[in-house]
């Protein structure tokens, strides 16, 4: 087996290292940002680590691919009612339309395939 080059592998920590600003707007969102390692072009795209400050809620979109998210810290509830907690699970079928507020704020560990339609 062959040794892992440097430059075949990023690390970084979700408790120390700078988050991007992130929104599903032109203007990228103070209170949503960000942490991506892969080679995607659009942050948010593939997987991520997604934080939420509290009060946050998100602009209305939709997935154009299936999304699915882990919640690491807080929860978060969607404009139906439905609440996400610590530890929760999720996936949202492609064309899934949403938005989602958090009172506290969370932490979400993400994937998603492409990027999300803005409905705002």
């Amino acid at each position: 087996m062959q040794k892992i080059q440097p430059a075949d592998r990023r690390v970084v920590n979700i408790y120390k290292d700078n988050f991007k600003p992130f929104g599903t707007q032109a203007t990228p969102s103070s209170h949503e940002s960000a942490l991506q390692i892969n080679s995607h072009e659009k942050l948010g795209v593939g997987f991520h680590v997604y934080r939420m400050q509290p009060g946050t809620t998100t602009t209305p979109h939709e997935h154009t691919q299936d999304e699915e998210f882990l919640v690491l810290e807080g929860e978060l509830t969607d404009n139906d009612g439905y609440v996400y907690k610590t530890g929760d699970l999720v996936w949202l079928k492609k064309g899934t339309q949403h938005s989602s507020h958090s009172e506290h704020g969370a932490l979400l560990a993400v994937y998603i395939g492409a990027a999300e339609r803005n409905l705002a």
